[in-house]
């Protein structure tokens, strides 16, 4: 049995004031033509279908263009659930009847923990929701964190599992130690949103959404598929991908990973302005992707922003390293103080912050004597 394993499409989603729809249509038309060579079993979406609760109508138009080209003209099943950022409710609108085309829609958590069977296969679908009404829904006043949530589930599903049978759990959710991006939504403040990956042992292999990078956690049967896009220049470096997973009767699978092309890469671009706006340097760029530039100039740049602009029309962030570096500074002094740190260890944390040189005996007790003159002087040493 084949499928494909994909998450996190955030359709609608809006980065740096663009709204990302465009790139979102011509990715999801490459993932169409990946259903068409692949011919799956089965599309498998982990949540994060829209980016939003209430998406713009164009995200709306353009989700419902791509399920139904896979699952009505290429009469291929899909399998989806809702993620963190969907509205569940809007989501199980006619999942009843999606279901006699091989649409198995789960947006809202029920109490049929019963799996969907495609080619022999046992999918388990848990869309995400919170502690609070897993806690209502299963009368367990014993759960509030989402690994309680999520251990109580997977436990609900146990009763029932045929561990003989290949079985596949379909869920969006923050596993422990996972890598994350600054384009994620936290769960939950603390630690309370994560789950451990012991959790999924019941498994053959979980799909998961949430992370954005498929590389997040690095697990033999629980695996991100990562989004479809970067969203975040937290992101610039991941190689997004879709998952192809071959499974045989007994669970064991093979994991392989297809790529797809936007038409605008996000990427990071560091130097000075003049370099920068050097043909020389520019005409070995990609100058339509949509950039990060960090401008490594210390003196007074007059308007900037548009004078890149001329040559990368899609600079999305302008910052000035040395503003970057001060940044830094701040929130190091910043951390020092609320450790409440004597003023000569103040000083010898930023001296061998900013130097490699040795921060010796003599040279502490040169500053310390300054530092001691000072305060006398402010009347802070009597």
């Amino acid at each position: 049995m084949k499928f494909i394993h994909t998450a996190d499409w955030h359709l609608g989603k809006l980065v740096h004031g663009v709204y990302m729809t465009a790139e979102q249509r011509e990715v999801l038309h490459q993932f169409i033509e990946v259903v068409r060579e692949e011919q799956p079993d089965a599309v498998v979406i982990a949540g994060d279908l829209y980016d939003r609760s209430i998406p713009p109508t164009d995200a709306v138009e353009l989700l419902d263009e791509i399920l139904f080209t896979i699952n009505v003209e290429l009469k291929t099943p899909l399998v989806a659930i809702a993620g963190n950022h969907d509205s569940a409710e809007r989501l199980s609108f006619g999942s009843s009847w999606y279901r006699h085309s091989q649409f198995y829609l789960s947006g809202k958590l029920s109490t049929n923990f019963m799996p969907f069977t495609i080619n022999g296969v046992n999918f388990y679908l848990l869309p995400y929701t919170e502690p609070g009404i897993v806690r209502q829904l299963l009368e367990d006043d014993s759960i509030h964190t989402h690994q309680d949530a999520m251990k109580a589930l997977i436990g609900k599903i146990e009763e029932t599992i045929n561990p003989n049978e290949p079985n596949v759990l379909v869920g969006h959710a923050f596993v422990l130690g996972g890598q994350t991006s600054d384009s994620e939504r936290i769960l939950s403040v603390g630690g309370s949103g994560c789950v451990a990956a012991e959790l999924f042992a019941p498994f053959s292999y979980t799909a998961l959404g949430h992370l954005h990078s498929p590389d997040a956690i690095h697990h033999s049967r629980v695996k991100y598929s990562g989004s479809l896009l970067k969203y975040s220049f937290s992101e610039a470096k991941q190689k997004k991908s879709i998952a192809i997973i071959e499974m045989d009767g007994k669970g064991q699978f093979t994991h392989r990973y297809r790529t797809l092309t936007p038409t605008h890469d996000m990427r990071e671009l560091e130097g000075y302005m003049d370099e920068l706006l050097d043909p020389q340097f520019y005409e070995k760029e990609r100058t339509n992707d949509y950039l990060k530039i960090t401008l490594l100039d210390e003196g007074t740049l007059m308007d900037p922003i548009n004078k890149l602009r001329q040559v990368y029309p899609n600079v999305l962030h302008l910052e000035r390293k040395i503003d970057v570096i001060d940044r830094k500074k701040k929130q190091v002094l910043r951390a020092a103080r609320s450790e409440k740190k004597s003023e000569i260890e103040l000083f010898e944390q930023f001296y061998t912050e900013m130097t490699t040189a040795e921060f010796s005996p003599d040279k502490k007790a040169a500053m310390a004597e300054i530092i001691e003159k000072v305060l006398r002087g402010e009347g802070a040493v009597k």
